[in-house]
């Protein structure tokens, strides 16, 4: 998967998703779970940084980690242009080390989705229990098998603006549950008029309810909320599941 040229068109191509859904969901649940101050934050995935940077402005000490060199470049500016002291580093949430432990981890937008086997999610799991606090928190949510089966599949999605277009095709992955996201883009070369195109292509997998939760608790943790579409109670139709669980002692 590669994120070199996507990373720089990324905020302009999510410019409608609601981060701040995000760290609404991520607050509440601090103040509703945690006896005591929580102060430093790792952020998995975090891709251009648009959940790091205003955690660091709410005044948490944050550490950011994302597998792409070119989005942490860019979340690497932003946080500059914020004037955020942000620690970032490249890594593979699967592969995580020398980290200090932490009051809270998060793996939100989807990222865990971004891991092809059951296997990598457990050993992500595992990373996190390793550098979280105990009684510290871990929050992630995850495409649910709706989204993946009902919304994804064999859709087509087009945006256009006047110096950058993009085509999203959605088909069948190899596994159950898993989607292929081929993205072409177009984008204006102001010196020549003309439009450069390339391409992306990204695989997302996603797991029944109850087998994150297994893996979860299997590994210590305590579940302590599972909800559909940030705070609501899950139906057939949420597209996304949000997990809200501690580590015990």
């Amino acid at each position: 998967m590669s994120y070199e040229r996507f990373a720089y068109l990324y905020d302009r191509l999510m410019e409608d998703v609601p981060y701040e859904k995000w760290l609404d969901f991520l607050q509440k649940k601090i103040e509703q779970y945690s006896h005591r101050k929580m102060d430093i934050i790792l952020d998995l995935a975090c891709g251009t940084g648009e959940i790091s940077v205003p955690l660091s402005q709410l005044g948490f000490q944050v550490v950011a980690i994302d597998l792409s060199d070119d989005m942490l470049s860019v979340a690497n500016e932003k946080a500059a242009e914020a004037n955020q002291q942000i620690m970032f580093y490249q890594q593979n949430m699967t592969e995580l080390e020398g980290l200090p432990q932490f009051d809270v981890i998060v793996i939100f937008c989807d990222s865990l989705n971004y891991l092809s086997t059951s296997e990598e999610v457990i050993k992500t799991f595992q990373h996190v229990k390793k550098y979280l606090k105990e009684d510290g928190l871990f929050l992630f949510d995850v495409h649910s098998i709706y989204k993946m089966n009902h919304l994804f599949l064999n859709q087509t999605y087009v945006g256009t603006e006047d110096d950058v277009s993009f085509i999203w095709n959605c088909f069948p992955g190899s596994a159950e549950h898993s989607v292929e996201h081929e993205l072409s883009f177009f984008v204006l070369d102001e010196e020549t008029s003309m439009y450069e195109r390339f391409d992306e292509v990204h695989y997302q997998r996603t797991f029944p309810i109850e087998e994150y939760e297994k893996w979860l608790t299997d590994l210590g943790f305590e579940v302590l909320e599972i909800n559909g579409d940030f705070d609501q109670h899950v139906t057939n139709e949420s597209e996304r599941i949000f997990y809200t669980a501690k580590k015990g002692s």
